[in-house]
């Protein structure tokens, strides 16, 4: 069974959600035959590269709270993340553009560390104290690194913006023709959704119902035909 997350990791949500959905998935007792797949997708896509700004300042900004309002906010998702064992910082975060970090989850998607990358950037973003944003592409060579890639085709591909650049887009594209106006998204063997950071019973019953509804397998009867099994392989008599 293949689950696919969209998400962003700008989106604090994304990363409450994504602890929920391993709690279920830890439990699956198919866990071993799920793929899980992460796809892109920006909360904030017209955000020039430079564009940096604190979190607060970008909330009050985009959404008309106050400060006092913003702040409230962040404090409740830190109650959240904490309910799940997660590191949160409420105060002086930053917040910029997610692109090149998409192009690089791409990148570690390939070389089977996608996974490994997107904690490590969750992680960065929300609960250490130096910026995934301000720091330059050096701050991302360090978490790819970390992660098990190696610094040079990290480099590489965040030195040429159209590295990857299409499948990003690509999943943006596909998360609109799903629906998805809004992060975390998950797509559970292209048959169910579930949108949100739900409860970790929502995801472990959307696993359960998914896994269920599988179709049989369809043999297609072609005679019979040489194969190997369990006492050997037949052999051809002439």
């Amino acid at each position: 069974m293949k689950v696919e997350i969209w998400s962003d990791i700008a989106c604090p949500w994304c990363y409450v959600g994504k602890a929920r959905f391993e709690k279920a998935l830890d439990a699956f007792p198919h866990r071993d035959q799920v793929e899980v797949v992460h796809r892109s997708f920006e909360l904030d896509p017209g955000r020039a590269k430079g564009d940096v700004q604190p979190v607060i300042r970008m909330l009050t900004k985009k959404y008309g709270m106050s400060e006092a309002q913003a702040q409230a906010g962040e404090e409740n998702l830190g109650a959240q993340a904490a309910a799940e064992g997660l590191e949160y910082r409420t105060r002086d975060r930053d917040h910029g553009n997610t692109f090149d970090m998409h192009r690089l989850l791409h990148f570690a998607k390939d070389q089977g560390r996608q996974d490994e990358l997107i904690q490590l950037l969750y992680r960065a973003n929300f609960a250490e104290e130096r910026s995934v944003f301000s720091e330059g592409d050096e701050r991302l060579v360090e978490l790819a690194v970390a992660a098990g890639l190696e610094a040079e085709d990290a480099r590489k591909v965040l030195a040429d913006p159209a590295a990857y650049a299409e499948e990003v887009r690509a999943d943006e594209r596909e998360a609109a023709q799903l629906g998805a106006n809004g992060v975390p998204f998950f797509v559970l063997d292209r048959k169910f959704g579930v949108s949100g950071a739900q409860p970790a019973e929502v995801f472990t019953r959307a696993l359960t119902q998914a896994w269920g509804e599988r179709p049989p397998l369809q043999l297609i009867d072609q005679g019979d035909a040489d194969a190997c099994g369990p006492d050997g392989c037949a052999v051809p008599q002439h």
